[in-house]
């Protein structure tokens, strides 16, 4: 009977397989359907229903995870060093994120050769209103805004910080009452593993998702929108592929990890984030396998869910990017200590932008006009930006996830043994 099981399982297709042929499928209907508004909005939809069910299950897996986790640490002072080598980490890796996408700016000149007046100008009065807004409530707001004054309220209105500042504080009173905690912490402990199990069973649809989301953006983009913009796309990749291999791989390597070995441990969710340009929807999924991989259950359910905000290495390789191809568009020479004044105003917004929907593209209208570049000709890259968004938000879950496997090390907490075995067995 289990050799039959066996052989079952290994003539089933894989998720990952299946996801990379929704991605086959959703291009091809977006070819066959190209300006179809009847079918865009139609794969628009069931996309978002996806994105919906994974958006459904986020923030119970952070809640009971987290708390549960911190209540096992039960050290106060163990969170406090995770926490500041966690902020101080995103801090350093976004940072550095920043100079490579400036240096690549300067090395490959993507907007040098390229005619500001022959690019099509897309609508961007929606992301000028959240720059607005969010240039209005600036950095302070946001650092106040961690704090919940109606926990029920954060949770309904998706507010990933205040939902992990509560769990925090939940996880360490858990822990404070001593034996009396043990029955929260079994309680969150099968919460999580019932939402783990969710997890699996919306994953099933995922290709379907998948094929919706890639369908609908090629239908309404066409394959014409890579043309003159087509180098910038292609140096923003190469930029973000050099970072996760080199940079990170690098990072990893001096922890004793091979960067390959977490691309293959998570390649269905890197496949999952490039389709969905979603890094939510690559969150439970995340969190399950760098525990499985070996990081501590403590560990891995703060600093991923909080490197979701703050470590956006894609994000500011765009950012930077972006940036620097405008100014060379429109003939803007940016002197070193112009890219010195754009660092750190990147460094400042991209972290008091947290939450903001369409937060890259905001940042960059918040940004680029403290170097002379005209805010309406973001209107001209507007029109890619969820093409290069699939790229970052790929960069973007990869970092995370190394993060938390660096964060366990320095505190010599992740399980070598568990983790041999659990590659061991994806090898099999």
């Amino acid at each position: 009977m289990s050799e039959q099981k066996t052989k079952k399982q290994k003539r089933s297709i894989g998720l990952g397989w299946r996801i990379l042929l929704g991605l086959v499928v959703g291009i091809i209907l977006g070819v066959i359907f190209y300006q179809n508004k009847t079918a865009i909005t139609a794969m628009q939809n069931i996309g978002s229903m996806f994105i919906g069910l994974i958006q459904m299950i986020v923030l119970p897996i952070v809640l009971s995870s987290l708390t549960a986790g911190i209540a096992k640490m039960g050290d106060m002072h163990k969170l406090g060093r995770i926490g500041g080598k966690t902020i101080i980490y995103f801090e350093v890796l976004s940072t550095l994120a920043i100079v490579i996408g400036l240096l690549a700016g300067n090395i490959f000149q993507p907007g040098a050769h390229v005619d500001i007046h022959n690019l099509q100008a897309s609508n961007i009065s929606s992301y000028l209103s959240s720059a607005k807004e969010a240039g209005e409530h600036g950095v302070w707001a946001t650092l106040m805004d961690i704090i919940p004054t109606n926990f029920f309220g954060s949770l309904a209105e998706d507010k990933m910080l205040q939902v992990i500042f509560f769990a925090v504080f939940f996880g360490l009173g858990t822990a404070a009452i001593g034996p009396k905690g043990q029955i929260i912490i079994d309680f969150l402990d099968a919460v999580a593993e019932v939402m783990f199990k969710v997890t699996n069973w919306v994953m099933q649809v995922a290709p379907i998702g998948v094929g919706a989301l890639i369908g609908a953006t090629v239908a309404q983009m066409g394959v014409s929108s890579l043309g003159s913009l087509g180098f910038f796309i292609f140096i923003a990749y190469i930029t973000m592929i050099f970072f996760i291999l080199v940079v990170l791989g690098g990072v990893l390597h001096f922890f004793g990890v091979n960067i390959w070995t977490l691309i293959k441990v998570l390649k269905e969710e890197i496949i999952l984030a490039f389709t969905t340009a979603s890094s939510e929807a690559t969150l439970p999924r995340i969190v399950s396998k760098m525990e499985k991989f070996g990081v501590s259950q403590g560990v891995v359910s703060f600093v991923v869910p909080t490197g979701y905000t703050f470590n956006l290495d894609g994000s500011a390789i765009y950012q930077a990017l972006g940036a620097l191809f405008m100014a060379q568009a429109y003939g803007i020479h940016l002197s070193v200590q112009h890219q010195l004044t754009l660092l750190v105003v990147l460094m400042i917004t991209s972290k008091g932008m947290a939450g903001v929907p369409g937060a890259s593209f905001v940042v960059l209208l918040a940004t680029v006009s403290t170097i002379g570049v005209p805010v309406q000709g973001l209107a001209f890259i507007a029109g890619i930006d969820r093409l290069v968004d699939m790229g970052r938000t790929v960069v973007n879950v990869v970092g995370n996830s190394a993060a938390s496997i660096v964060i366990s090390k320095s505190e010599k907490d992740f399980d070598e043994e568990k983790s041999l075995r659990y590659v061991a067995a994806m090898n099999d």
